[in-house]
């Protein structure tokens, strides 16, 4: 439905859904090295929990095969779903106006593209299942105790963001192997109509994490 989805836990998700989609379209080497590019962008905000975790996480690769479209249809929906809910707590504890906005967009446009899938997998008849070992739900879960517990002001405002350039990124890599795994054409479509959504939302972080930089 990687690279810094918060301050301790984003690196976490990038990294296993980089595991998920490495074993799924073969390409091992290429997410491996997008793994550790997450991880030494993250080392400095990462206490010795996460860094375990990832690395637990760096080994489903193995293990990981080809998405079915119950698997697209329920980590998609997991993805959209973690992130309308960080959109809902940022709404009301980031202080930065471009990152209060951005949480309201947040919320708005990946709780549409939810739905859109929800409708979808309900006509076509499919069952949402998510993957053996699959890595969104309960890392999504740690990342929201996590942006739970950040101080709001600067700090939380730095940690949404970041974990909002890194989530996009790897949702944008998620959505390539979908696309190219998904059986029906339905799907299909509807995450190519997805995917400059994601760019957009990408986009945007970027632009606003520059601006809270300290060195901006």
């Amino acid at each position: 439905m990687g690279r810094q989805f918060w301050t301790h836990g984003a690196p976490c998700t990038a990294l296993a859904l980089a595991a998920v989609l490495a074993g799924c379209n073969g390409k091992r080497n290429d997410m491996a090295n997008t793994a550790e590019t997450g991880a030494g962008a993250a080392a400095t905000t990462m206490d010795s929990a996460a860094t375990s975790t990832m690395a637990d996480t760096g080994s489903m690769s193995a293990s990981a095969s080809k998405l079915s479209d119950a698997n697209i249809v329920a980590l998609l929906d997991e993805a959209n779903k973690a992130d309308s809910a960080a959109g809902a707590l940022a709404a009301t504890k980031g202080t930065s106006a471009d990152v209060k906005q951005f949480a309201k967009l947040m919320m708005g446009e990946h709780h549409a593209l939810r739905v859109q899938g929800q409708q979808l997998a309900k006509k076509l008849g499919v069952t949402p299942e998510a993957p053996a070992n699959d890595p969104v739900a309960p890392m999504a879960q740690q990342e929201m105790s996590s942006l739970q517990s950040t101080p709001k002001g600067a700090e939380f405002d730095r940690a949404y963001i970041n974990q909002e350039v890194t989530v996009h990124k790897a949702v944008k890599d998620l959505l390539d192997t979908a696309k190219g795994d998904a059986q029906n054409e339905e799907l299909k479509a509807l995450i190519g109509k997805a995917q400059p959504v994601i760019q957009k939302h990408l986009d945007k972080a970027e632009s606003i994490q520059k601006k809270l930089s300290p060195s901006a």
